[in-house]
């Protein structure tokens, strides 16, 4: 089962003018550049696509998310660039946002 990349992010509550209350998420933010340890790397070859390389590198397709955060995507379907090396974190790395408020 894959986690969520918000599991660790803290809510918050917002009062509008009107005395209703809305709640949101506070802001998930990346990590530090290098502050993830290395799992590997891998170079996109034509025709892959995110999802798929977080399947075969992390045993999870869903875990596609880990991949953006460990290359600082904020487009994370620019990763899938044929011939882009990514740094794959290790498996078993997932920890939502650890750490971020």
């Amino acid at each position: 089962m894959s986690v969520s990349r918000y599991a660790n992010v803290g809510q918050a509550v917002w009062t509008a003018p009107d005395g209703s209350e809305v709640p949101y998420l506070l802001r998930r933010l990346l990590p530090a550049l290098g502050s993830l340890p290395a799992g590997g790397e891998h170079r996109v070859r034509p025709g892959e696509r995110i999802d798929t390389i977080a399947n075969s590198a992390l045993g999870d397709a869903t875990l596609s998310w880990l991949l953006g955060d460990a290359n600082l995507a904020t487009r994370p379907t620019l990763l899938a660039t044929p011939g882009r090396l990514l740094a794959i974190p290790p498996r078993g790395g997932a920890q939502g946002a650890s750490g971020a408020q």
